[in-house]
């Protein structure tokens, strides 16, 4: 990741020329993200190369979410405090420039170190994404995710896990 550099998304970031392919994604980081991010609704980072640092080549955002302990699987529950609800972080979108690929798995790990650093500060125990499609899922799986059976295209990774990655 030497010759790139995943930051705060700021004024200076370029978030009309970005192109994932994906319509809705697009428009999120062109007309809504520095909104949510004013509003802190998400926190947004977007990926850059160090010698075009204006220019988005990938995004995700993060946000506070909550899991139902009995929406969890028993293996992992043995693990976790007896609560109604699990602190999580949401890593709500993340996608890629089309004009970039394998940077998918760069934004997913920075997104999982800061997880990692935040659940320090503020306690979480689960990271959780929203996997749309098989794709989505079996690139989640190799990272460790794994899928939450009452709730589709949900998946989460145990903070433990997360800190060994």
């Amino acid at each position: 990741m030497k010759d790139f550099v995943c930051e705060p998304l700021g004024n200076h970031h370029d978030r009309t020329q970005f192109d994932c392919g994906v319509l809705v994604l697009n428009d999120y980081l062109a007309k809504y993200a520095k909104q949510d991010v004013k509003r802190k609704a998400s926190a947004v980072f977007v990926l850059v190369d160090r010698s075009d640092p204006k220019r988005i080549i990938g995004f995700y955002t993060l946000c506070a979410t909550s899991v139902a302990l009995s929406e969890l699987p028993e293996e992992v529950t043995k693990k976790l405090p007896r609560y109604p609800e699990i602190p999580a972080i949401l890593v709500g979108r993340l996608a890629r420039d089309v004009n970039h690929p394998g940077v998918g798995e760069l934004l997913l790990s920075d997104a999982i170190a800061r997880c990692v650093r935040v659940a320090s500060e503020i306690a979480a125990s689960l990271i959780v994404v929203d996997s749309k499609g098989e794709a989505a899922a079996r690139f989640y799986a190799k990272f460790g995710f794994i899928s939450l059976p009452k709730l589709a295209d949900r998946m989460f990774l145990p903070m433990q896990t997360a800190e060994s990655l």
